[in-house]
């Protein structure tokens, strides 16, 4: 009970939150602190700290005469300028602080003569900044725009205030005004609070501004600013609309864990420098339209609430959305991204049935990059998602297959990598680790296997540089069996024959160019099998002009063939040696033992092949196989091939055409007398090839044509 009532009880002096005393300001002692300003930092500074500043209209003299003196001494010629610290005060009523500057023109010969040499390069720094935004139209204020000459009434003035000003814990009641006003010292306004709304129109920064836990309670703007040096906006509260439209940052500019709770406009900004919006929260819509990031930005554990907006944005370095939240739409139409820039999204947490991204069809699916697998399938699976709802069919399946390398990463990672539940003390070593520290991963995984290559960690003699160096080939799962191995291999075979042939069923031209190195390579081979038999006793070889013509056609065709592949191709040089491990060795090995052992048999001056003499038509040819029957009426059907027409070349592509993708012009087969069984090992090995080639085609079509493409996905 007696515990209860002093828990009742007001606190204590001693433990009450300690709120700084204010003095009321009047002009005596304003007059005395100007005459006795303080040095601080090297720098000498009007001390008003911990004010009360009455500038209310209801006492318009001392509004009127604090500016004027405050002005007379701010702007007084010297070798050093004079700054003012108005930290811990409160001003009530509006405070204009773009008055208590000097006016000069920014013109290079009018530049007022009481500027130091280091001032007037500052200016001029101005000058050089405004001349180069509006010759790319990116910058629209009217001291810019005067230097153009094309808006000769407008003034090109700008207000320089050249001491430093401090704000720190500042608290504004009315609005704060410092408009087309250039700070040549620092600007620091930590946990400054602005009650009403603040007027940073076309200011210029040309120090560190600092506005660190500073709250803005109205709308604050700073359009059309500039900021030459660092500008911090950490931790900084906008209670109501941030305009941020048309500033250049010329160095890093840190919004951490800032939090807008309403439109946040950022149209047409240029940052130069790093942008930091990390861990920030948008409560409402976010605009970077026509942005330019020349530097990262970083948007790690940023949370968007609606809208975000990047159109026409320009990226030049990556953009870093690990552990990003996009609860209603992010926009990347028309965003234009360089060669080294890219969306990576690790941990990105995205719900493609509440939210959206847009992009660009065929572009936006190729911007995003996600380092592993492990952790990130449920991401891969909303971003496709979310395409797939779109019907951006291309970008759905990039996604696809960036899954898919990841997958075939994690299976050459466990087939090669080096286990540590299960890889003994010197494979270790070997690896990398210490001989301790060898044992001890021994000794931990005895009594409990690791889970994750990150558990190495907790142990007291893995450093993080060691585990950063190996964790790349370090595997950890429970320890392969020699089948489980080899089906590993397989799978691991497998997944990458059709990453390298289709893209894993994403890419149709290259299917396509794929099919086609292969019906010319084998309608060569058995053009070569057929008219050019021997040359002893009697010659029995081409004519020059059919030797000519399957030459020439045949490099037509591969090279439209190697063109397709090579520009649809991820790595184009793998996929053409895939394509000949498959189609060379065999074929060439039966080719060299049939010229080898020569040909012995009956009816050699007639082809090997045979033509259906019924019809003469494009057909589809699912069961067809590629020997006739041994039967007298399809003999009768089945003419051989006229080796004494001009056209005769052609059959042989025809023959490979319906091999391979069961299509032609003609039912060509072989006949089933007297053939040399190792040119029916080719037909058939062809024949073979043929089944899973339309198999690929078959699964990329419905994978690449959008209505099959969500008949399959969105079933």
């Amino acid at each position: 009970m007696c515990a209860f009532l002093l828990f009742l009880l007001p606190l204590p002096v001693w433990a009450a939150p300690i709120q700084p005393e204010r003095t009321p300001l009047t002009l005596e002692l304003l007059q005395e602190r100007l005459r006795t300003p303080n040095l601080r930092e090297g720098n000498l500074t009007v001390d008003l700290r911990q004010m009360v500043i009455d500038l209310r209209p209801e006492d318009v003299s001392f509004r009127d005469a604090f500016y004027q003196m405050l002005r007379k001494e701010l702007q007084k010629t010297g070798a050093k300028p004079l700054g003012l610290d108005l930290s811990y005060s409160l001003i009530q009523g509006d405070f204009i602080g773009s008055d208590l500057g000097l006016k000069t023109p920014l013109y290079a010969q009018a530049i007022a003569p009481i500027f130091t040499p280091t001032e007037q390069a500052q200016l001029e720094r101005l000058r050089l900044v405004c001349l180069q935004s509006l010759a790319v139209g990116l910058h629209n204020s009217k001291d810019c725009r005067s230097l153009l000459g094309t808006q000769s009434t407008v003034s090109s003035e700008v207000t320089v205030f050249r001491g430093a000003l401090t704000l720190e814990q500042t608290r504004f009641n009315g609005e704060a005004t410092f408009a087309n006003t250039f700070f040549l010292q620092s600007v620091n306004a930590k946990n400054a609070t602005f009650l009403q709304s603040t007027n940073w129109h076309e200011t210029r920064f040309s120090r560190p501004v600092n506005f660190t836990s500073a709250s803005f309670r109205q709308a604050s703007n700073f359009q059309d600013s500039v900021f030459f040096d660092q500008a911090n906006f950490k931790q900084t509260q906008f209670q109501e609309i941030a305009n941020f439209q048309g500033i250049s940052f010329e160095n890093t500019a840190n919004f951490n864990q800032a939090n807008f709770k309403q439109l946040a406009k950022f149209n047409g900004v240029q940052w130069l420098g790093n942008a930091d919006f990390s861990g920030v929260r948008f409560a409402n819509q976010a605009q970077f339209t026509r942005a330019n990031f020349n530097q990262l930005l970083s948007l790690v554990e940023t949370s968007f609430e609606q809208a975000v907006i990047f159109r026409e944005t320009l990226f030049n370095q990556p953009v870093d959305l690990r552990g990003t939240s996009i609860l209603n739409q992010a926009d990347f139409s028309d965003a234009i991204f360089s060669p080294a820039a890219f969306l990576n999204v690790p941990g990105l947490t995205f719900n493609s049935n509440q939210a959206k991204i847009l992009g660009n069809p065929g572009e936006i699916g190729k911007m995003f990059y996600i380092p592993t697998l492990q952790g990130n399938q449920n991401v891969l699976r909303n971003l496709g998602q979310n395409f797939r709802q779109q019907q951006q069919v291309t970008d759905a399946n990039q996604l696809e297959y960036t899954k898919q390398q990841l997958h075939l990463k994690e299976l050459s990672q466990r087939l090669i990598g080096t286990n540590i539940n299960s890889a003994s003390v010197v494979n270790l070593i070997n690896l990398g680790f210490s001989p301790t520290q060898a044992n001890v991963i021994a000794k931990r995984r005895e009594v409990k296997p690791f889970r994750n290559s990150s558990e190495l960690l907790s142990l007291a003699d893995i450093d993080l540089e060691i585990y950063t160096k190996l964790s790349d080939r370090l595997v950890v799962a429970e320890p392969l069996s020699l089948g489980s191995w080899l089906l590993e291999a397989w799978g691991w075979l497998a997944l990458s024959v059709l990453l390298l042939l289709s893209g894993y069923g994403t890419n149709f031209w290259l299917v396509f160019g794929v099919g086609g190195v292969a019906i010319a390579y084998f309608g060569l081979l058995f053009w070569l099998v057929d008219r050019a038999r021997r040359l002893h006793p009697t010659p029995i070889i081409p004519t020059y002009y059919e030797t000519v013509a399957i030459l020439t056609s045949f490099s037509c065709l591969e090279f439209f063939s190697l063109l397709a592949i090579f520009q649809n191709a991820e790595q184009p040089l793998l996929t053409l040696g895939c394509i000949l491990m498959i189609i060379f060795p065999l074929p060439v090995a039966l080719l060299i033992r049939l010229y080898q052992q020569g040909r012995y048999h009956d009816l050699m001056n007639i082809s090997y092949f045979t033509e259906d003499g019924t019809f003469r038509q494009l057909r589809l040819l699912i069961g067809r196989l590629p020997v006739i029957p041994r039967n007298q009426t399809f003999r009768e059907r089945y003419m051989p091939l006229l080796s004494d027409r001009h056209w005769n070349w052609l059959n042989y592509y025809d023959f490979s055409l319906n091999n391979l993708l069961r299509l032609g012009f003609n039912d060509i087969r072989l006949r089933d007398e007297h053939l040399p069984g190792i040119i029916a090992t080719l037909a058939w090995y062809q024949w073979s090839l043929g089944v899973l080639y339309i198999t690929l085609v078959l699964w990329t079509l419905s994978r690449t044509i959008p209505g099959l493409n969500l008949l399959i996905y969105l079933k």
